[in-house]
């Protein structure tokens, strides 16, 4: 039996098929999108008194400070009353103002005042995100209530010099640029690292982290010795050294709609005692571009790839692994209602 018809194609019992694993949900899948802490804008961009907009989640949301400073406040960004975007609004004191009926809202959501003088409706209010500033971000968490915090870094801010990036839009969920780093084999095949020793069997994770130590070397001989963690599944954090000196890199992606996600990097070093700073950004200046060259190495395949987890071979443990933990991963939308 060939399993030919009389035309010599294939019959249907023997025509190919695809063999494909459990599918991975797509951030805003059933309108949910996973509950971690999402990149809204720099804090640099938000200064006392100044309101940044950011679409989220498949909508938008405003960050704004008070006008004395203080706290960052994250709010959904439509006005309650007609669905005026509150970005193009003001800060006047410790509230937001809508520009178009000057209706104001302080920093838990709340209406205080229309603008004409009448009673606020009851229950005029905004959706209030948890907020945490750290590391030069403006975070907010995508529920209620948060299920794990922002990590801190281990040595205090004002012993570390910064770099911050933001890209344009990019046509990926985060959780697929977080699975490379679960991703094992790639860091061979596709950077020409090598590997000091297989880190599989160390990968620890909790409810909402995977991670392992990384030891590699580059193909001029630079060797890294670090630390990577993925938080939630849009956050990859690494500490570690380069050729024995301490920096960190931060990945953070928020997902602004289905399928689309803007990135923001940041990237430190702790200075070091009697160190000139053109010498501390030397060295800045090597990290930047070993990391930046991974993500460029990376680039034509994320925004190209069509992702459904096919067959897997024993060197795809690690990434299974990352893969059912994201199948698995809390997801919600809590503010949806008020963020289009």
């Amino acid at each position: 039996m060939t399993g030919l018809d009389r035309s010599g194609i294939p019959s249907a019992e023997e025509s190919p098929h695809r063999e494909l694993g459990p599918p991975v949900p797509g951030e805003g899948e059933d309108g949910l999108y996973s509950q971690s802490w999402f990149p809204v804008c720099l804090s640099d961009e938000l200064t006392a008194g100044s309101v940044v907009g950011a679409d989220f989640l498949g909508g938008r949301v405003v960050a704004f400070r008070a006008a004395g400073g203080g706290e960052a406040r994250v709010l959904s960004a439509y006005c309650v009353h007609l669905g005026a975007d509150l970005s193009v609004g003001e800060v006047v004191g410790d509230r937001l103002r809508c520009r178009f009926h000057r209706w104001e809202y302080d920093g838990a959501g709340m209406c205080a005042v229309t603008g004409i003088g009448d009673p606020v409706p009851p229950g005029a209010r905004l959706f209030r995100f948890p907020a945490r500033e750290r590391h030069g971000i403006v975070w907010a968490f995508n529920g209620e209530r948060p299920t794990f915090d922002v990590p801190d870094l281990p040595y205090p801010q004002d012993e570390l010099v910064f770099r911050h990036s933001v890209l344009d839009e990019a046509p990926f969920d985060p959780w697929l640029v977080t699975a490379q780093t679960l991703d094992l084999q790639h860091f061979g095949l596709q950077h020409e690292f090598t590997m000091e020793e297989d880190p599989k069997d160390a990968v620890s994770a909790t409810d909402h982290s995977m991670g392992y130590p990384l030891r590699v070397s580059e193909p001029d001989g630079s060797r890294l010795d670090l630390r990577v963690d993925i938080h939630g599944t849009n956050i990859f954090w690494q500490t570690g050294t380069l050729d024995g000196r301490w920096f960190f890199w931060i990945t953070a992606l928020c997902p602004v709609r289905p399928g689309a996600s803007r990135p923001v990097f940041v990237l430190g070093a702790r200075r070091e005692d009697g160190e000139e700073p053109p010498a501390t950004e030397a060295f800045l200046d090597r990290a930047m571009e070993l990391m930046m060259g991974m993500f460029a190495d990376d680039a034509p395949v994320l925004t190209t790839i069509r992702f459904r987890p096919g067959m897997l071979t024993r060197s795809d443990d690690t990434l299974a692994r990352f893969l059912e933990y994201v199948r698995r991963y809390p997801r919600a939308n809590p503010a949806r209602d008020f963020l289009t």
